[in-house]
């Protein structure tokens, strides 16, 4: 398996994209570890790639916390001796216009989504830094790109981790420690659960494959940037998103 012999973080991994990179890193073989604030669901996640045959090991973090998200790194040092994989999943949603947001729902998503990655970029750096490897994989989104009404701090987010990317990638290049960035269109998952078909059927008509994306086609795209084979990519944004944005 590709990842055997790997430690990879994946944060915000109790439910949803997060679980399923989670599953499928652990498929190929990392011994992965299981982030989020959810111990029960945290534990339960773990308890399901054991019972699979893989490797994980829970951490509860708040990565918008930089200290809990050094002790995340921390923890896992200790553990299991290397981090070799970093996957900044965690992020959350507080819509709404943006005459009517408010200051908290604003400040609520950027801590999570942006400047949890950016905590946990910074504590991982040393540590990979001294192994002279290392692979981050930023989960961003199509609204990123494209904008989303009624998503003002969710997009500014999703943008920020793509500067976030590529420059680290040019930072840590000559480490060995590549940067990159998957964007999601729209997968199925809590937030498309509570979709109406009108809804539904209007998004199907922005997607030229005709379909919602599930977890694991964007866990298969982690996965391939996290493996050797994609060792010379780095600074790179893939669109998991059926073809909704093309560039």
């Amino acid at each position: 398996m590709d990842l055997k012999e790997k430690t990879a973080i994946v944060t915000g991994s109790t439910k949803g994209i997060g679980e399923a990179i989670a599953h499928e890193l652990a498929r190929q073989g990392a011994t992965v570890v299981v982030s989020g604030r959810n111990a029960e669901r945290a534990e339960a996640v773990c308890a399901q790639i054991r019972a699979a045959g893989g490797i994980a090991t829970p951490v509860i973090a708040d990565v918008a916390l930089a200290d809990d998200a050094k002790r995340l790194i921390d923890e896992t040092v200790a553990a299991h001796g290397r981090v070799d994989i970093l996957v900044n999943n965690a992020g959350i949603t507080r819509d709404g216009l943006l005459m009517r947001m408010s200051e908290a729902d604003w400040d609520a998503v950027i801590d999570i989504n942006l400047k949890g990655a950016f905590n946990c970029i910074k504590a991982v750096t040393r540590q990979m830094m001294k192994q002279r490897y290392g692979r981050i994989v930023n989960i961003t989104s199509v609204v990123g790109l494209m904008g989303n009404a009624g998503q003002v701090n969710y997009a500014a987010s999703k943008a920020g981790l793509l500067g976030i990317t590529k420059s680290v990638a040019r930072e840590l290049a000559s480490r060995n420690i590549t940067c990159n960035a998957i964007a999601p269109g729209f997968i199925e998952t809590d937030m498309t659960d509570v979709l109406d078909e009108k809804a539904r059927e209007s998004l199907l008509t922005q997607i030229p494959l005709g379909r919602l994306g599930q977890g694991d086609d964007v866990a298969r795209a982690v996965a391939f940037l996290c493996g050797e084979n994609a060792g010379y990519i780095t600074g790179q944004v893939l669109n998991v998103d059926g073809g909704m944005v093309m560039q």
